[in-house]
């Protein structure tokens, strides 16, 4: 009892925590050990759970005694202990194929094995099909009268059909079979002359007849078939279903033979009924098909009139049952029926008759070679633990059908039995015996020889639970010990059951472990008998849960450096690792030299690293020296080898000397420079003579292992000088100096020379110097302030004259030339900045340090024209742009003047072109027209720069403007060197010629940074918890600071401002920083528009050896509280009367009405009764009713007035100005109320106010017309207003009519549109009453031209037209017109039109092929409703002239096709490539239900065509391609529902997105519509070009989101509105797009097409799997080739796949985060075909001290960069327009802002360059100062922490079609092509168009948009920012026009 207790209370939350735990383990990415699970249960189902689980028996095993083999083993179990269970495999039956037989064989044919859970075998099987086997031919004819030459041709082709089986088969027989239909109404008419003779001569009607059992008697079968007459039926479709079961089912009375192959084939005209198609209903057969044989004696059906026909699912399961393959040999008729049938067979064959069947045997002969080559595997009785797959011989997975193998050949395939794990939740050995084991046959389809595998799931048990020791000694007595473990007796506890059922079964001391102070080490539950149970099992484990599994020893941050296991406390390495955290490598691969050696034979190798001996020199990681850090060999030994050698040098001192690290020998004569490693000679300074010596490395088998340094003994030192000489150069000296003293008077610009010529002497060359003031400078990153640092160079001696020193700076001058980073050569033709920094000849001001001023645009307007000028003969060059001015201190004289830094973009190869003509530029003072200062330039890249500083007469030091060039990539210590290489002007020296500078990358041990970039509160709240998270590098405790800051909210107004730090502990990860919130002031809250209030929290000075992360910065949204719901009565008054069932009064709510609200109410006053009652309403409700039933009450109903009122609204809610209502209840049905009737006598007779007119009545007259009428009623009106508005518009908006009659006519309306309208009278006292609203719709209109004109260029002779829905559409569209036309230059057609018609609407979108090459089209669309066709939208291109893009864009399913070879008019039209199949009895192609008929393998039941059951449920896309789709609200309670359209790299169908197409079409949508939401799971793709719709799932890698909105749910609330939609509509809808063909551009003969699709699969953070499709290719493909490189350049690699069956690769050793560029093609013996090119990126964390290393466990995951989203222009004005752009899908790091560029288009002009800052959704951007038809090019780029991203580009032009300005205040009427077109007459209109192109988004494509709103009903949005209207002369000015969604 005590024990019940006790697991009362701890039970609960032990299983809370488990069942968190199993929680986790189930969502975790990991894998999971399913040997965890039965952890608790006995031997036998350890070993029954999965494969590879193991257990441990022994006594005295500690560990968990079930769980993987090398787990137990780690634990302490011993190998010969453990216990595990194996499967086995046997071939019980395997006779070779013998060819020479002529029949199907398959061997092996008996196979028997077992398989554990989990488990997976496979088995090779051969199978043989002979060239001429046995073969049984049954023909099943269509015999309606249709059919009758059909059948007469057959006769005369009997002998001829049995020929043709003689050839295919030397063991044949031939059948014939008839059918027509069920012989009842309305299939067959019952009239009895025609169930007699429904044909003159022809039989009466049946169903199906075996009229001619298989036969090998040909002459037999020709004479029986001359008897046959025609026969037939009334409807079109026939019963051939019926006729192919019984044929099946059938197999004595059919004549199957079993070793044969059996061909059905079925020849007919006409489509067919299937199961549930409806007709059925109507002659009363509602019994489904029994599947059973009804044949009678004579071989007819005979159950045709009792059961329904089959559906297709049991035709496909029946037919392969019986090893039956059907060909179905049909004509152009129903030709589209059948090629869709016959995709859910197996193996099928379809012929295309001609119109009399002449042509049969030859269709049949083709049939039969086809179906030969095709083989489809079956498994067949297999059990439900089992699952199957095919493979084919290089192991890869193959659906059915696909198999080729030849008659006459041995083809072989591989099995693969799969074993499940669990089946229907439990786990498979607790599955009933037939579930567990069975025989399956494998055989292919045509075959009825079959391998047996003889299968059964493996469920072990254990030998030791047989020998239990019952009272063991270690289970104390008190149990039996079963496999090592104790089994307690009842009312004994623990695991040695040494504890009983008593309170001393409590004592939690028995949990506590030696020094411990919690139960259980604080990490779990102390139970009965001191057993610990561990909160988190994978975290703690041991007796006490004392070992913590994440705290042992960790290396470079990972536990025991993820090399081996944390067990008890201590790491478990893996195999070949060694050490405390497994850092220490068993093998010494780590320590070899260049030379293979080990350590360079001076050290050891101890724990993978080289332990070098104690030297005074530096030594590389192999013991090798390290020169290179003493700037060379040669430098870095030359003061040694001097102080040695000669006692000179700056070691001459013995002392210094003798701490020299090796010692030199003399040589008389030095070694060739090739034979050693280097060669070296210096210059001794005390006697002027160079010294050589060489340095040569040890030899591997020397017993020194020093380098041996040989120097020559003999000096070199030059001869004595000739002194005879000297006289006569002192005396030409002085003449010359004369000479140029003369000329000093007389020219000023002698002077430069005469420096020039003092250089030249000797004794003045050395008295002047220049060189770098420092030799080294050192930073950290972390604290670096700029990416640039000046570093003086200074001048002694004379200071007279002038001197220019040139200087270049090179990065990463420490790398070696063998490192990975140097030999990654970049790409010469990458487009790079190239910083250019020049000395203007203008003084610095303030206003140009402003780049707003107008100083700075002017100066900025005049670098960019001139450098544009010089720099335009660099091949490749931009132009420049982010011209900015600054002043540099220490300049000399001239730090006054302005410094311009600009950047140019060019070719990385063109860097040293730039450095010249710099160079010459700016030594000549001129830069085009811009005057420059000579002496002064700088020009970088990204990893060097070369410049010149000049020297002014009496200046000593200026700064150096060095470059930086600091990286992400960049080592962890990385050094530049800076070098003064040369004086072009003056007469110094070079000094000091070389500073170092030394960055040095700081390692954190913790990184701070919010948990994302912003937050939102409500003020509500009261109180904003902003988390602050530290990610641990390395433990130890640090601190950070934050601070808040205003932006739009301000401190002690919105919040309280916050400041301080924050101090973490070692393994804190987390706190709250609390900042308060205020409530809103009551002059704010009064305001009507309120400002949104943000303010910003910063993170800064991180200490302890921390430093800021991802988010350093968050934003914090204080959102108000959102206005109230306003709940009020409808009306003021009701009236009823008491004839009435009962009384209906609306309560309507206005604003927020997107949330629940509740309001009750009450009646008073009543008579009868008091009611109350609670009004709820739910989200997007706006309108409910209070229902009162009179007679649900006590009493007669009388008269009365009752009052109900409103009350208690909830919290989000208030109640309107009606809270109340009066209920006007009189006697009889005309009940007016006597107060009204005395106003309106009074009115009447004294001129009072009105009432309203009676009896509105609206008609429409025409597209743009309605007529009113109404009765005027009493009173004498002196006339009336006519108020009307469209329907969704505010009634505010409405324009008034006035007029004196009860009628009037509207005028100047949309087409198909609905308006609202109401009247009032009005007389000398005002308007009176107003009517009720009544609705109206004007009549259709034919429709505008259609929408943007875009292309999609596949290749030079194949596009792709699409085009957008018109504007305005004035009714419902039918149907689309494409006529395409080549033109000339002059726009002239040069041949001949091609028209294509578009039935569908929705199939906006045309592919052409067979364009002819380099040739220009003209191509116009227009759209057609009810009313006819609309006028044109064309647009010319010639394909040839388009770019290519990276990325090829792949046909686009369910596109229509046509050819531009084909006939004229509507011959032209070949097919969709997602064919459709519609009504049968309406059209020539059926239709069905959706895209995908199975699930889970099985038939979904809901195969249904239109006309069938009107209670199946069907739902579909409307979109041929996937939608993604959005919902907004507008003003006036209207709905808009907005789709875009993406183009990419890819396509789709409609219910895959596989990350390239999205495409929809824009629905406007009325106020009573009803609104559906629509949950959308889409993520990104990775698959570039085709997708076909059976690509196997990607295993979690490639990804795959669904969409399907039922277009049944849009319904309006307007009875018999041409908008309704009709349940027709929908179903053809739903019943739309089965498949999809695609049908590429063609390439020369034998070339292969380009691949058709590109995926990529993440295998790891460095690993991918790159996929494609086999091309089309007329000859055998003889393999593939891959390449791949960085994107930003660097080495292709090329990977060669010679098996062309190989269709994947994958790549190994790719670095993280970078994006690579991976081509495939496929080559033939014709050579290799075009290109699929794919740009993918590997994202994962990376190690912080190696950013190329990623961190082990981590997730990855794929990703494309991609550029800002769609450019949207709107007119504001005819000089100014506005820009908005989305931010990009996925951007290449953290968006810091953008950077927009303005340029005309063809030149002229200047280009103008705006950043935007902040990174929002959605981005906009006021462009002024433009100029009326003139094309600009607009480019938006992404600024981020990475860089810049690639560019969205747009083109855009506001025309003005008379050239005059736009006004507001003339009586014309203009508006933007962006919204729509006012239906008055247009004479001035701004029109503006774009064309978009996006490498990323539309490859190839060029795409022309005009943004219009899409409907026949226009809805627009008005507010007083964005449309503003006003009348004048009748005409409607619009001022600014956008549509928000």
């Amino acid at each position: 009892m005590q024990l019940r207790k006790e697991m009362g209370r701890w039970t609960p939350r032990l299983s809370a925590e488990l069942g968190l735990l199993a929680v986790l383990l189930t969502c975790c990415c990991a894998q999971e050990n399913p040997c965890f699970a039965v952890r608790a249960g006995t031997c036998s189902e350890c070993l029954q759970a999965w494969k590879d689980c193991a257990y441990c028996p022994e006594e005295s095993f500690k560990g968990p005694r079930c769980d993987l083999y090398e787990n137990i083993i780690a634990h302490g179990c011993s190998a010969a202990a453990a216990l595990t269970a194996k499967s086995s495999m046997m071939i019980e039956r395997k006779q070779p194929i013998n060819m020479r037989l002529k029949q199907s064989q398959v061997s092996p044919q008996q196979v028997s094995m077992s398989l554990l859970p989990g488990e997976e075998k496979e088995v090779d099987v051969e199978v043989f099909a002979p060239t001429k086997g046995p073969l049984d031919l049954y023909i099943l004819m269509d015999f309606s009268n249709s059919m009758v030459d059909d059948l007469n041709n057959l006769k005369r082709m009997g002998t001829q059909l049995a020929s043709l089986v003689k050839d295919l088969s030397d063991d044949y027989t031939i059948g014939f079979g008839k059918f027509v239909d069920k012989v009842v109404e309305p299939q067959t008419d019952m009239r009895p002359s025609k169930l007699k003779e429904p044909w003159p001569n022809s039989d009466p009607p049946f169903s199906f007849q075996n009229v001619i059992k298989l036969t090998s008697d040909a002459a037999f079968f020709d004479s029986e078939l001359q008897k046959e007459k025609i026969s037939g039926n009334l409807d079109a479709p026939e019963g051939g279903f019926d006729a192919i079961l019984q044929a099946a089912v059938c197999g004595d009375k059919i004549g199957w033979r079993d070793n044969s192959t059996h061909l059905l084939v079925f020849s007919t005209e006409s489509s067919f009924h299937y199961e549930g198609d409806g007709v059925n209903v109507l002659s009363g057969i509602l019994a489904r098909n029994d599947e059973g044989c009804h044949l009678d004696a004579a071989g007819k059906y005979t159950k045709d009139t009792q059961q329904d026909y089959p559906s297709i699912p049991t035709l496909v399961r029946l037919l392969g049952k019986h090893n039956i393959i059907p060909i179905f040999a049909v004509t152009d008729h129903s030709y589209t029926y059948y090629e869709k049938l016959r995709e859910y067979f197996p193996i099928a064959e379809i012929g295309r008759l001609q119109e009399d069947s002449s042509n049969i045997l030859t269709l049949m002969r083709v049939a039969f070679e086809s179906i030969r080559r095709k083989m489809s595997i079956r498994a067949e009785d297999k059990p439900k633990a089992f699952v199957t797959n095919f493979l084919d011989t290089s192991g890869r997975v193959v659906e059915h059908g696909a198999f080729d193998f030849k008659p006459g050949a041995i083809g072989n395939f591989k099995m693969r039995l799969s074993a499940q794990q669990m089946v229907g939740g439990k786990p498979v050995c607790q599955l009933e015996p037939l579930g567990k084991k069975g025989s399956i046959r494998v055989k292919p389809t045509t075959f009825n020889a079959a391998a047996n595998v003889d299968a059964t799931i493996l469920c072990p048990s254990c030998e030791c639970e047989k020998s239990a020791i019952p009272a063991a000694a270690k289970c104390h007595g008190h149990g039996d010990l079963v496999c090592g473990r104790c089994q307690c007796y009842d009312g004994w506890l623990s695991t040695f059951c040494n504890c009983s059922e008593s309170s001393a079964a409590q004592d939690t001391s028995r949990c506590l472990g030696p020094d411990m102070k919690d139960p259980c080490s604080g990490r779990g539950d102390c139970l009965e008998c001191g057993t610990c149970v561990c909160y988190n099992p994978d975290q703690f484990e041991g007796e006490y849960c004392q070992y913590d599994k994440t705290d042992c020893q960790r290396y470079g941050g990972f536990l025991c450096n993820d090399r081996g296991s944390c067990i008890r406390g201590r790491c478990a390495c893996n195999e070949g690792w060694a050490g405390n955290a497994c850092e220490c490598p068993n093998s010494n691969a780590t320590c070899l030299d260049s030379k293979g050696g080990v350590c360079n034979g001076r050290g050891e190798c101890v724990c993978g690293r080289c332990k070098c001996p104690e030297s005074d020199m530096s030594m590389t990681s192999t013991c090798a020296p390290n020169f290179e850090a003493q700037l060379g060999v040669c430098e870095g030994t030359r003061s040694c080898v001097q102080c040695q050698a000669w006692k000179t040098g700056e070691k001459k001192d013995k002392t210094q000397c003798d701490k020299c690290p090796f010692k030199i020998v003399l040589v008389d004569e030095l070694k060739e420079e090739k034979d050693v490693a280097h060669s070296c000679s210096f210059r001794d300074e005390e006697d002027d003579c160079t010294y050589r010596y060489n340095v040569e490395d040890w030899k591997p088998d020397s017993k020194v292992k020093e380098l041996q340094f040989q120097v020559l003994k003999k000096k070199d030192c030059p001869p004595a000088s000739l002194l005879w000489l000297l006289p006569l150069l002192l005396f030409l000296l002085l003449l010359l100096a004369l000479l140029l003293l003369c000329c000093w008077k007389y020219c000023a610009c002698c002077k430069t020379c005469f420096q020039s010529c003092l250089a030249l002497l000797p004794c003045c060359k050395g008295g002047r110097m220049v060189g770098f003031k420092e030799d080294e400078y050192m930073f950290r990153q972390s604290l670096l302030t700029s990416d640039h640092l000046d570093t003086p160079m200074v001048r002694t001696g004379p200071p007279k004259g002038t001197d220019v020193v040139r200087w270049k700076v090179t990065d990463n001058v420490h790398r070696s030339p063998t490192h990975p980073q140097v030999l990654m050569k970049p790409n010469p033709k990458e487009i790079i900045p190239f910083p250019i920094s020049l000395r203007l000849n203008r003084l610095f001001s303030e206003n140009l340090s402003r780049p707003d001023s107008r100083d700075a645009e002017q100066l900025r307007k005049e670098v960019a024209d001139n450098l544009n000028e010089v720099y335009k003969q660099i091949p490749g060059a931009q132009k420049v742009q982010k011209t900015l001015f600054r002043k540099q201190k220490n300049a000399g004289k001239r730090q006054d003047f302005a410094i311009m830094d600009t950047v140019l973009s060019a070719p990385r190869s063109s860097y040293p072109d730039i450095v010249k003509l710099t160079q010459k530029n700016v030594q000549s003072g001129n830069l085009h027209d811009l005057k420059v200062v000579p002496g002064y330039y700088t020009v970088a890249t990204d990893r060097e720069a070369a410049g010149a500083i000049e020297f002014q007469e009496g200046v000593g030091s200026v700064d150096v403007h060095v470059p930086l060039f600091v990286k992400d990539e960049d080592d962890d210590k990385k050094q530049l060197q800076v070098e003064a290489t040369d004086v072009p002007l003056g007469i110094a020296e070079i000094g000091k010629r070389f500073v170092n500078i030394t960055i040095i990358k700081e390692h954190a041990t913790g990184v701070f940074s919010f948990l994302q970039p912003a937050y939102t509160y409500s003020r509500g709240d009261g109180v904003a918890h902003i988390p602050i998270s530290k990610e641990i590098i390395e433990e130890g405790s640090s601190q950070v600071t934050y601070r808040t800051r205003d932006i739009t909210a301000k401190d002690k107004k919105d919040y309280v401002a916050m400041e301080g730090d924050l101090t973490f502990g070692p393994e804190e990860t987390q706190k709250i920083v609390p900042v308060r919130l205020l409530e809103l002031s009551e002059k704010d809250g009064l305001l009507a528009d309120k400002q949104v209030r943000q303010f910003a929290i910063d993170l800064s000075n991180p200490r302890q050896g921390a430093k800021l992360g991802r988010y350093p910065r968050t934003t914090v949204t204080i959102a108000d509280e959102p206005d109230p719901s306003v709940m009020m009565f409808k009306k003021g008054s009701q009236n009823f009367s008491t004839t009435d069932p009962t009384y209906t009064i609306p309560v309507v709510r206005t604003r927020n009405q997107d949330i629940p609200a509740t309001v009750k109410w009450r009646t008073k006053k009543a008579q009868r009764f008091e009611l109350s009652d609670l009004l709820k309403f739910s989200p997007g409700e706006t309108e409910k009713n209070i229902v009162i039933d009179p007679r649900a009450h006590p009493g007669p109903i009388q008269p009365e007035t009752i009052q109900l009122e409103l009350f208690d609204p909830s919290v989000n809610a208030t109640v309107g100005e009606r809270k109340t209502t009066l209920v006007n209840v009189a006697d009889g049905p005309h009940y007016k109320p006597l107060e009204m009737e005395q106003v309106q006598n009074k009115s009447a007779v004294k001129g009072g106010r009105l009432f309203s007119p009676t009896n509105l009545k609206a008609k429409a007259t025409g597209p743009r017309n309605i007529r009113l009428n109404w009765d005027a009623g009493s009173g004498n009106p002196a006339g009336y207003k006519v108020k009307y508005w469209i329907y969704g518009d505010p009634e505010k908006d409405a324009q008034v009519l006035d007029v004196k009659s009860p009628q009037a006519e509207l005028t100047d309306l949309y087409p198909y549109c609905d308006y609202e309208m109401r009247v009032c009278s009005y007389n000398a006292l005002g308007d009176g009453s107003d009517t009720d609203i009544v609705t109206c719709q004007t009549l259709e209109d034919a429709p505008g031209e259609p929408g943007r004109l875009a292309f999609n260029v596949i290749s030079p002779t194949v596009t792709q037209v699409s085009w957008g829905e018109p504007a305005e559409t004035n009714g419902n569209i039918t149907a689309y017109e494409v006529i395409y036309t080549p033109i000339d230059d002059d726009l002239k057609a040069v041949g001949a039109a091609k028209k294509v018609k578009i039935d569908n609407p929705k199939k906006r979108m045309l592919l052409i092929e067979n364009l002819q090459r380099a040739q220009t089209y003209q191509y116009k669309v227009r759209a057609m409703n009810s009313i006819g066709w609309g006028p044109f939208k064309d647009a010319s291109i010639n394909l040839a002239s388009q770019p290519t893009r990276p990325m090829s864009i792949p046909i686009i399913p369910d596109v229509p096709i046509v050819d531009a070879e084909a006939g004229d008019e509507y011959d032209g039209y070949l097919m969709y490539s997602n064919e459709v199949l519609r009504t049968p009895t309406g059209s020539k192609t059926p239709s069905v239900s959706g895209d995908d008929y199975t699930s889970n393998g099985k038939w979904d039941q809901n195969f249904l065509f239109p006309g069938g059951s009107a209670t199946r449920n069907l739902s579909s896309s409307s979109s041929p391609m996937s939608t993604v789709g959005s919902n907004y609200r507008g003003a006036g309670g209207s709905f808009t529902e907005t789709n875009t359209t993406y183009m990419s790299g890819g396509s789709q169908r409609t219910d895959m997105i596989r990350g390239g197409m999205h495409s929809s079409e824009v629905i406007m949508r009325k106020r009573s519509e009803n609104r559906s939401y629509m949950d959308e799971n889409i993520r990104d793709s990775i698959v570039m070009g085709d997708v076909s719709g059976n690509f196997p799932d990607l295993s979690g890698f490639g990804y795959a989101g669904t969409q399907s909105s039922s277009q049944s749910q849009f319904s309006y609330s307007l009875s018999g509105g041409p908008r309704a939609r009709t349940e027709s509509t929908d179903v053809n809808d739903a019943l739309y797009n089965l498949d999809r063909v695609l049908y590429d551009a063609r390439l020369s003969p034998g070339i292969p097409d380009t691949p058709s699709r590109l995926v990529f699969s993440a295998l790891g953070p460095t690993a991918l799997k790159v996929s494609w499709q086999e091309p089309r290719c007329d000859r055998d493909l003889q393999g593939y080739c891959v390449l791949y490189q960085l994107l930003n350049g660097g080495k292709m690699n090329t990977v060669n796949v010679t098996n062309p069956a190989e269709n994947s690769v994958i790549i190994q050793d790719l670095l993280p985060n970078q994006s690579y560029l991976f081509k495939v093609k496929a080559k033939s013996q014709e050579g290799w075909g075009p290109e699929r090119e794919g740009v993918i990126t590997i994202e994962s964390a990376v190690d912080p001290k190696s950013p190329l290393s990623p961190m082990p466990g981590s997730p990855f995951t794929l990703s494309t960069p991609s550029a800002p989203g769609p450019l949207v222009f709107t007119a504001l004005s005819p000089d100014s327009l506005q820009l908005s752009w989305e931010k990009p899908r996925k951007p290449n790091g953290d968006i810091l802002g953008y950077v927009v560029t303005c340029e005309q288009l063809h030149g002229g002009g200047d280009v103008r360059s705006f950043e935007v800052n902040g990174d929002t959704a959605e981005t906009s951007l006021t462009v002024p100062n433009l100029t009326e038809n003139i094309p600009y090019k607009f480019k938006v780029q992404a600024r981020t922490t990475q860089g810049f991203g690639p560019e969205r580009e747009g083109i855009i032009t506001i025309e003005s079609q008379d050239g005059s300005s736009l006004s507001q205040y003339n009586s014309q009427s203009m508006s933007s092509r962006e919204v729509f077109q006012m239906p008055t007459e247009v004479s001035t209109r701004m029109n503006v168009s774009h064309t978009m192109m996006d490498p990323y988004f539309s490859d190839g494509a060029m795409m022309t948009t005009q943004h219009m709103e899409t409907s026949g009903m226009v809805t627009r949005q008005v507010t007083k920012e964005v449309v503003q209207r006003s009348v004048m002369g009748g005409t409607t000015v619009t001022k600014k026009m956008f549509y928000e969604s």
